[in-house]
């Protein structure tokens, strides 16, 4: 009896020391938020991207001059947010994307912070059209290069999925890839029918749905790419 009451006295005694060691976290709950977009600042409108193609890197500058880096990845409509940030002090910059590198930005971020990055693509491509014949799909566009030296181009392709998550990495390879047409060329070595291709996609499967986008991938250094809007397609059955 008397061993089981020192077992228990001790194991209290334990108890009691343990928990005066233990000290309230006094660090504040992530209640900053950072979003904002990616723009074009020609047309102002957002720069179509792809899942992966895009982050955004954060670094807390309030705690260290080499903070550990965290990303936001961009949405496909050119779009970011983070609801769970931490208040300070921030170097934002962007990583990956086929636009003219800009320079990162030094903020302070609370609650409803905002911030745009206005870029220039290296292409634009403009006019994109298509044509349905029965289940063959035609696609049309042009390439516009704004400032000359950019990375040459690798290759480019359609992408067609039957979800509007459509992009590399995200399409159906016999609509698709298939259709790769290798380029490696600088811009000024390209010829006009290069700057305005053609891709003739057949057999697409009767009475489905599909969502079709172009894009130009560059032999930059994660091979990034420009990629057209996203169009809804209906095949007839």
């Amino acid at each position: 009896m008397k061993l089981q009451l020192r077992t228990i006295l001790l194991t209290a005694g334990m108890l009691m020391a343990a928990a005066s060691c233990v000290k309230k976290d006094n660090f504040d709950a992530p209640e900053a938020s950072l979003e904002g977009n990616l723009v074009d600042q020609g047309s102002k409108n957002n720069i179509q991207t792809a899942t992966g193609n895009v982050t955004i890197r954060l670094e807390q500058l309030s705690w260290s001059a080499t903070p550990a880096p965290q990303d936001i990845p961009v949405k496909m409509d050119g779009s970011f947010k983070n609801s769970k940030l931490f208040k300070g002090h921030y170097r934002v910059s962007i990583k990956g994307g086929a636009f003219w590198a800009v320079p990162p930005v030094e903020m302070d971020i609370d609650k409803g912070s905002k911030y745009d990055f206005n870029l220039t693509p290296y292409l634009y491509l403009n006019s994109f059209t298509h044509q349905l014949d029965s289940n063959q799909l035609t696609l049309r566009f042009t390439m516009q290069a704004p400032i000359a030296g950019m990375p040459a181009i690798a290759e480019i392709q359609p992408y067609v999925n039957t979800t509007s998550l459509v992009g590399p990495g995200a399409s159906i390879r016999d609509y698709s890839d298939v259709y790769k047409v290798a380029v490696n060329k600088e811009w000024a070595d390209m010829s006009p029918a290069d700057k305005s291709p053609e891709f003739v996609i057949p057999n697409l499967v009767r009475g489905r749905t599909f969502y079709v986008r172009v894009g130009v991938r560059f032999n930059n250094d994660d091979k990034s790419s420009n990629l057209s809007e996203i169009i809804k397609i209906d095949i007839p059955k």
